[in-house]
């Protein structure tokens, strides 16, 4: 499918695959359809986030998560998973350019309930992450206070031993921090004011000339940390939205998935090698023979949906559970990437350079234990491939409360993280 932004189909759509490697336990693991293009190994370096840190963050102190190609938050109800994904998600906002109100529509849900205020009645939340690439680990700390105004009050973008960028609320009476950045010249350090309710690491390619060595390094920090957080995508699918034929749009599916129907439909008409694809992860995935896909164009421009049968004229997608429609909505978005998801990555970087990153709390949401484990064995193989990568939080339990056998372990090529109020620098497992 020729995409709007992002990575799209290529001529490799059309070779044949090696076997998917087995899982640990020597039995191959769950296989929706084949992946194009997997033989190759593909070595060129996208920006991509490789930990969030949540300082002090809601319910989170000191957190640290590591993130993986593949990586599945797990815990009890209440640990903090949707809030790390939340966090995430408003450093995709700031990323894009959005302000902080834009980011944290409710600040004060960030705050630590412990946090106590200042003399001057200020309180806040820190936040930050660690994105890898071609310039190497870069990380970004965020420091932001939500009473009584909501602005930042510093932030720190550093690496390889180098502060490349600092800023610090100077005088609370003004809406600007002062910035100093790493620089070249007669000044090691350049010194300018930037806004308080913006992300001021995406300002920086608009400050720094670049004419120096030290001033690259800056802009090579700074652009591969806009880079990864503008490659993250928030998808939830709302069963109930992706029921009524989807009007007419654009063709880019929604963060709730509400225009499934439609962007089938532009899928069925461009992109027939990963449509075909698709089909054969929701003959594999939903109850009953399942022929393929079909949509049908309405009268006014509204697109349906339908599962096509052996018999009859099929299934329409408001006659789907709920977990159908989630594991649907979810394939689609695996395999197809950017080029027909609502999200706008830097256009000006070409696709083969970027990553994208699908944050899906409540990943496992109605879906039966098959169902997980096909999305996860087709997410962790078109992560090998390097243009997706899967953030998700699980809604159950990975393993049982009483240790008992049965729980989602051993799935090859996904990293699980759990998630706790009692810990601190969250282990990995």
């Amino acid at each position: 499918m020729p995409p709007t932004s992002g990575p799209g189909p290529t001529a490799q759509d059309a070779e044949t695959p090696r076997p998917v490697p087995p899982g640990a336990d020597g039995a191959p693991a769950p296989s929706a359809a084949r992946v194009p293009g997997q033989t190759r190994a593909d070595i060129t370096p996208r920006p991509h986030l490789t930990e969030l840190r949540l300082s002090a963050f809601a319910g989170h102190r000191a957190t640290v998560l590591p993130l993986g190609p593949v990586t599945l938050l797990t815990g009890r109800s209440g640990g903090g998973k949707s809030t790390a994904l939340a966090a995430c998600a408003a450093l995709a906002a700031l990323g894009n350019g959005s302000s902080l109100a834009e980011a944290f529509p409710e600040p004060h849900a960030a705050v630590p309930e412990t946090a106590r205020p200042d003399a001057q009645r200020r309180r806040g939340f820190r936040i930050g992450c660690v994105c890898d690439g071609p310039a190497g680990p870069v990380r970004l700390d965020l420091a932001v206070q939500a009473e009584p105004e909501l602005r930042i009050v510093g932030e720190r973008l550093s690496g390889d031993g180098v502060v490349y960028l600092e800023t610090a609320l100077r005088d609370p009476a003004r809406r600007t921090v002062q910035a100093a950045w790493h620089t070249a010249g007669n000044a090691s350090v350049t010194r300018a004011p930037l806004p308080d309710d913006l992300l001021g690491t995406t300002l920086l390619p608009l400050r720094v000339a670049g004419r120096t060595k030290e001033q690259r390094r800056v802009l090579a920090a700074a652009e591969q940390t806009v880079l990864a957080l503008r490659s993250l995508f928030p998808c939830t699918p709302a069963p109930a939205a992706m029921r009524p034929p989807a009007p007419g749009g654009d063709g880019l599916l929604r963060r709730d998935c509400a225009n499934l129907a439609e962007v089938l439909h532009r899928a069925a008409r461009e992109c027939r090698t990963r449509y075909g694809l698709l089909e054969a992860a929701v003959r594999e995935g939903c109850a009953g023979p399942v022929d393929g896909l079909g949509t049908e164009l309405l009268p006014g421009g509204a697109v349906m949906a339908r599962l096509l049968r052996p018999e009859g004229p099929g299934t329409p997608l408001s006659r789907l559970g709920d977990g159908e429609l989630r594991y649907l909505a979810m394939a689609l978005v695996l395999f197809t990437g950017p080029g027909v998801l609502d999200v706008d990555p830097a256009s000006e970087v070409p696709g083969a350079l970027q990553a994208l990153t699908v944050l899906a709390d409540d990943f496992d949401l109605h879906l039966d234990e098959r169902q997980v484990a096909l999305l996860l064995d087709l997410a962790a193989r078109m992560a090998a491939r390097g243009h997706i990568r899967l953030l998700g939080a699980l809604s159950r339990p990975s393993v049982p409360p009483d240790g008992s056998p049965g729980g989602r372990q051993g799935f090859p090529g996904v990293r699980l993280v759990e998630v706790g109020t009692a810990v601190r620098g969250t282990p990995e497992r």
